[in-house]
């Protein structure tokens, strides 16, 4: 239902990728005598000649990689940031196996040209897809219009029509719904009559899309829907009323021949997964490298203002999926904090549990000083380095809050947890629990590679700050 692209665009988009990503390497080739006028440490090289081979090469290495990561599948590409993070990784891919082509058998390929043809290439793709979305959105560029009937105008059924109205700019039109309750039409939606009218309303309003969202208890009309459809050009879709138990998405798995819907599906796909991990060991490798001098300082600190404790502090927290784990911190507590602990846990008058407070009687002096400046956190580099944790994600936290969860909190454990996020540069402690939940959760719907690289440029500017650090 959710195709802004056809099949035609979709190979009208991947003919524009070859065309303009040739047109980058002839414009790479025309700009490189001239950039040793901007940047003088370049050494100037005129009379530059490509191999026409590499005109053939670079096409089929560009084309293959991005069918091959689906770049142009129209369910990966709805958000504006997950086409583009596509595109950069897919670019990054086809440049390092035209990289190691050119090193195999055309070694005097200048590298600054590559370079700049990669460049050229990336403004180029990114800058034709903005256009196109800026068009489609204004209703410049024509969507295929597709006529949707809801079947259900309960809680679930409106929900699909928010989505519709939210996604009307790809030509999606929601007719009405169909619904045997005669309050839903006193409700003022536009129910268009009863499920057994199915047909008719059809065949009337010329119908692309049925989508039924019938509570539990209806779900025995579902095969005598589908059968009085089955000779109708039009698609059916069922959304199960029990979505709603889906930790952050529910997709239909192929196990067997026999599809399942999975309700505990990872937010993030397999190639989000491998950026944000090779990401989160390139960052916290060279953290680690760097920051040891300040590391061996801390730690001498703390055994100097309180000998008798352990430098290091291990506490059990809930990362990714409920998978119970060990976090490093320095320690900024006196050794028996932990029963200390009823006596700085309180419940608000609203309700809400609060257990960190300004003023902790447990807190040493020097733990003062490395809250406030966060330097207590700098050890769960390790654990990212292990993969317990990545540098940005919902905070994880202790087990025995996360018994207190609703449902809906658990969401926030669908994505691994992290040094910093979206909750830390947003308030950080100042927040109870249930409000930086709903933090969390905006971050697991949201995720993109760009979003973790300004949570982690905003963190040191809160770390100054100091505030909500305690």
């Amino acid at each position: 239902m959710l195709r802004r692209y056809t099949v035609n665009h979709a190979i009208f988009s991947m003919l524009m990728d070859l065309g303009l990503t040739s047109a980058a390497l002839l414009l790479a080739k025309a700009l490189r005598p001239y950039l040793p006028q901007a940047f003088p440490f370049l050494v100037p090289v005129y009379n530059i000649e490509i191999p026409p081979l590499l005109f053939i090469i670079v096409p089929i290495i560009w084309g293959s990689v991005f069918l091959i990561m689906s770049v142009y599948d129209p369910k990966r590409i709805y958000k504006a940031v997950d086409e583009f993070q596509v595109v950069v990784i897919a670019v990054g891919v086809s440049t390092l196996i035209f990289a190691g082509i050119l090193y195999l058998g055309f070694r005097d390929f200048s590298r600054w040209l590559l370079v700049t043809f990669v460049l050229i290439d990336l403004f180029l793709l990114l800058v034709w897809r903005s256009v196109a979305r800026i068009g489609f959105k204004a209703g410049r560029l024509p969507a295929p219009s597709r006529q949707v009937l809801i079947v259900g105008a309960g809680r679930t059924g409106r929900r699909v029509a928010q989505m519709i109205a939210h996604y009307r700019w790809t030509g999606l039109d929601l007719t009405g719904y169909l619904d045997d309750d005669q309050d839903k039409r006193e409700q003022g939606l536009p129910v268009l009559g009863s499920l057994a009218d199915v047909r008719t309303v059809v065949s009337r309003y010329e119908i692309d899309d049925v989508v039924v969202a019938l509570p539990q208890r209806a779900y025995g009309q579902v095969n005598k829907l589908i059968v009085d459809l089955h000779d109708l050009p039009v698609q059916v879709r069922v959304v199960p009323d029990y979505f709603s138990l889906a930790l952050y998405r529910a997709n239909v798995d192929d196990f067997g021949g026999l599809p399942m819907i999975s309700l505990r599906d990872p937010a993030l796909n397999d190639v989000q997964r491998f950026v944000k991990r090779m990401f989160d060991l390139l960052i916290a490798g060279l953290s680690v490298f760097s920051l040891s001098p300040v590391l061996a300082a801390v730690a001498l600190l703390i055994k100097l203002d309180s000998p008798g404790g352990p430098i290091m502090y291990r506490q059990a927290r809930v990362g990714e999926n409920g998978r119970i784990f060990y976090m490093f911190k320095f320690r900024t507590m006196v050794p028996e904090a932990d029963q200390l602990l009823a006596q700085v846990t309180k419940i608000n008058a609203q309700g809400q549990l609060l257990f960190k407070r300004p003023n902790d009687p447990r807190v040493t002096r020097v733990g003062r000083f490395l809250r406030r400046t966060s330097l207590d956190e700098l050890p769960q580099l390790l654990n990212v380095l292990k993969g317990d944790m990545s540098l940005v994600g919902p905070r994880p936290e202790l087990p025995w809050l996360v018994e207190r969860y609703e449902p809906w909190q658990r969401k926030r454990f669908a994505v691994p947890q992290g040094m910093t996020g979206w909750w830390q540069v947003n308030g950080r402690s100042d927040k109870p629990m249930h409000l930086h939940t709903e933090d969390d959760l905006y971050y697991v719907q949201n995720y993109s590679l760009w979003m973790d690289i300004y949570i982690l440029l905003k963190t040191p500017w809160v770390v100054l700050r100091g505030k909500g650090a305690y």
